[in-house]
């Protein structure tokens, strides 16, 4: 090493700034460069990627094979977008003057899908404990927490889920406890901000969890809940409570109202979101495994008076799958993931083929952002599996939109609806197809075209 046993290493640095042209050293006393804007920079590259504004131009997707979802499969269609909305579908349309053509001739063209359970930015990539904002585990019912306040916006798995077709996701919290908090519906748009990101007036959600999961957390710290028991018991008395605080509320109220002296009860962040919950005013999302959880779920639901919208993974939804379709409980799951752990051994590749056989709306959801880039070929392992094919395009579609309460905005393709569309090398269900463009509010926001590319 240079210098390091002829004086230390300081004389040998002085030589190598004396050439500020070796190595691109500079002299220390010179002005340093001006530092980059980082979010000019970022705000211009976005602009790049994402092209001209959807509404600077209408859009014509022609020449596909157009899959609606719910008005049949459309051979040489056409799709026409304008500001950002689907103005018409249909047999070979002619594009309106000046609109930008997108040839999709020998493609298939679909909505763009959507998944109900994402962890991204609350569980980014690259995957290190420091990055881990999903889970508060530090009480089991934290109903008040937002998977918004622990986004990261920058994850590297949200450009790599948009090349996989997905233009919709509900991030959730973790399944650590028993009400972890509240979701964030995104669509994937390229944006800086939460708000560019955001489903505008979607339906708020929130993330609960039985089973395994609530019991091992806390079991391990010597607290309740550490049994089946123990998860019942605690979610139980939260609601409980939760009617106690509504009824101290409505008695402050009346004797306010009335002029007689009251006391106003204190605010809980808490309980106002499990007021809403009783109230339906928040979609229940339930984490759930094994035919008792559910069912053990569904007891407290009926107890209390709300309706669940949908079981989470609900890997033995086939067992009871008539009692799901009789309540209208949606069911995301995989189509094969089984054996992980104890409550995942009765999984049967089968249970979505199933679940809608009987009347169940299924979502075929990711709980991965790998998962996630490759949705439609879950959707294919259903069909492998017994589920047809239009129910299969239905899960990934659809059925996740309505489970989310936004199907009159997406899920389909249909007049008036937002231009969220998926367009595919081959059908989406062939194991060689891929996705080429990705388009959100009639903005393309992947193109496997394009040079530069996650």
């Amino acid at each position: 090493m240079i210098g390091m046993r002829t004086g230390g290493w300081r004389p040998a640095l002085a030589v190598l700034l004396a050439l500020p042209g070796l190595c691109g050293l500079v002299p220390l006393d010179a002005a340093p460069p001006p530092a980059p804007n980082l979010a000019a920079l970022r705000e211009a590259a976005l602009r790049e990627a994402a092209g001209p504004a959807p509404v600077s131009t209408p859009v014509a997707i022609v020449g596909g094979t157009v899959i609606t979802v719910t008005r049949g499969i459309i051979p040489n269609g056409t799709v026409l977008i304008r500001d950002g909305k689907i103005a018409a579908v249909g047999h070979a349309l002619p594009p309106p003057a000046g609109a930008l053509v997108i040839d999709a001739t020998g493609k298939y063209v679909m909505p763009g899908l959507i998944d109900t359970h994402s962890h991204l930015g609350v569980y980014p990539w690259p995957n290190a404990r420091a990055h881990d904002d999903g889970n508060e585990m530090t009480e089991p019912l934290t109903p008040h927490m937002r998977a918004e306040d622990g986004l990261f916006l920058e994850d590297p798995g949200m450009d790599r889920v948009r090349a996989g077709g997905v233009t919709t996701v509900q991030i959730i919290p973790g399944s650590a406890n028993l009400q972890g908090g509240q979701a964030v519906i995104l669509k994937l748009r390229l944006g800086n901000t939460l708000d560019d990101l955001k489903f505008k007036d979607a339906p708020r959600g929130i993330k609960m969890a039985f089973g395994e999961n609530p019991k091992r957390v806390y079991g391990s710290k010597g607290q309740a809940p550490m049994t089946r028991m123990g998860n019942s018991a605690v979610m139980r008395q939260a609601f409980t409570r939760a009617r106690e605080y509504q009824k101290q509320w409505a008695e402050f109220e009346a004797n306010s109202r009335a002029g007689r002296p009251t006391v106003r009860p204190e605010k809980d962040a808490k309980m106002e979101t499990l007021i809403d919950v009783l109230e339906g005013r928040v979609r229940v999302h339930v984490h759930c495994y094994r035919k008792d959880d559910l069912l053990a779920m569904i007891r407290i639901a009926d107890e209390f008076g709300f309706k669940i919208a949908s079981f989470q993974h609900c890997l033995e939804g086939y067992k009871i799958a008539h009692e799901l379709a009789k309540r209208d409980i949606g069911a995301a799951t995989w189509p094969d993931w089984w054996g992980f752990k104890m409550e995942a051994w009765d999984a049967i590749p089968q249970n979505a083929s199933l679940l809608a056989a009987a009347g169940v709306r299924v979502s075929l959801h990711s709980d991965s952002a790998n998962v996630a880039q490759r949705l439609f070929g879950e959707a294919g392992k259903a069909v492998r599996y017994g589920m047809r094919p239009d129910q299969a395009i239905k899960a990934i579609t659809w059925w996740p939109a309505t489970i989310l309460g936004i199907e009159s905005r997406v899920g389909s393709l249909e007049a008036g609806k937002d231009a969220d569309i998926a367009i595919f090398t081959k059908h989406p269900f062939d194991v060689y197809s891929t996705v080429e463009k990705t388009l959100i509010d009639g903005q393309v926001v992947w193109d496997a075209a394009a040079k530069e590319k996650p």
